[in-house]
């Protein structure tokens, strides 16, 4: 992998020495959000709550920034919510391992592309046991842990209509706190980010949106988080809600049972 990538991926996590000087965010509270109304958080809630009992293609899109330069990996794929299964594929150019395969399923995740696992084997855990371990990742790249941190907003005001991904669709902006962000982080990971919390008395400032449509359906979502001039956001857009969803899940032959799967592909 390369080493910005690295540098950029660790000074999100190791900032246990920031202080309240050198914490600045680009993404300021929208004036609104200092009277944010119950409507708005229930509109968010509702729509993920929908989006939780049906099916939805989705593409997220993950940027490091670091130093004036940005590093991106990609999540695609469709999952049905309301079965617990789905499939998705990781992209990461230029990577040491550039691409993984991840097929959730029967509450538990399969995953190609594992260091140390043949290429035509892959790598199978339980859902539950799937950890974070860098800071606005989700467990294994899990789409349904998105969703949970987002219904967690806090603090959320009604920023107006937008366009986003050919629809018209209404902008809700909150917060993470604390909870939400180490949401089923490694244990490492989580001490990290209480140490940073500790040197900002305060909670890493992690900002949400939601882009809702006139039909109450989640068609985006963007969390991001700048910290000692490394940035990292996270965006999802969804479609095809209400498409089947089909799942060809491998062969027991075919896996190894796994305890961790580590690395930037996989959260």
């Amino acid at each position: 992998m390369r080493r910005p990538l690295v540098l950029a991926a660790a000074a999100m996590l190791l900032c246990a020495g920031c202080s309240t000087t050198d914490a600045g965010n680009r993404d300021k509270p929208a004036a609104a959000s200092s009277s944010p109304s119950s409507g708005s958080g229930s509109a968010v809630r509702a729509a993920v709550a929908a989006l939780r009992e049906d099916t939805a293609g989705f593409r997220q899109k993950i940027e490091l920034e670091s130093d004036g330069q940005v590093y991106g990996l990609t999540v695609t794929g469709g999952f049905d919510f309301a079965a617990d299964k789905g499939h998705l594929a990781v992209d990461l150019p230029g990577g040491a391992i550039d691409h993984s395969d991840q097929i959730f399923a029967d509450s538990k995740i399969y995953i190609s592309g594992v260091q140390g696992i043949g290429e035509d084997t892959w790598g199978v855990m339980p859902r539950d046991e799937a950890e974070a371990h860098y800071l606005l990742r989700a467990p294994l790249n899990d789409p349904e842990h998105v969703l949970q941190q987002i219904a967690a907003m806090r603090k959320i005001s009604r920023e107006g209509a937008e366009k986003v991904q050919g629809v018209r669709a209404v902008r809700y902006r909150g917060i993470l706190d604390h909870r939400t962000v180490t949401l089923r982080m490694a244990t490492d990971v989580r001490t990290r980010m209480d140490q940073a919390r500790d040197a900002l008395e305060s909670d890493v400032p992690v900002f949400a949106d939601a882009w809702v449509d006139g039909r109450g359906r989640l068609v985006q979502i963007r969390m991001s988080v700048n910290m000692s001039g490394a940035r990292v956001t996270l965006t999802m857009a969804l479609s095809d809600v209400g498409e089947p969803v089909r799942v060809k899940v491998p062969r027991a032959s075919d896996t190894v049972p796994v305890t961790e799967v580590g690395g930037i592909l996989n959260g």
